[in-house]
């Protein structure tokens, strides 16, 4: 069974809760950002869920989207990114390796497809 089978990211859930957060953020208000490999696998399916929701413009679907998210960014995301992605079934973001530094963690590319 796999219950409680998340991935580790920081210290705990509530780390991870708002490290999600403010990185989903900074992908939606600059449509591309640089992070680690877990990082980018972890915040992946969270950006394509609040594209998702933003595409249903409408007050409740707002309010849903400022608890995940900063208020900036889910403007963005309803006014420029649901209308944007209005006919598209899914596939929002996408996930490009990076040249892996000396010793270090492997970087990705997280950025919002055209």
């Amino acid at each position: 069974m796999r219950h409680q089978k998340k991935k580790k990211i920081g210290k705990g859930n509530d780390h991870r809760r708002k490290l999600l957060r403010s990185l989903a953020s900074a992908a939606i208000l600059y449509e591309k950002i640089e992070t680690s490999y877990a990082n980018g696998r972890a915040v992946k399916p969270y950006v394509e869920k609040v594209i998702t929701s933003a595409k249903n413009n409408s007050l409740h679907s707002r309010r849903l989207l400022l608890a995940k998210i900063s208020p900036m960014a889910t403007k963005k995301a309803v006014e420029v990114l649901g209308p944007k992605y209005k006919e598209r079934k899914g596939g929002y973001t996408r996930l490009t390796k990076l040249s892996a530094p000396h010793g270090g963690k492997s970087k990705v590319l997280l950025e919002l497809v055209q």
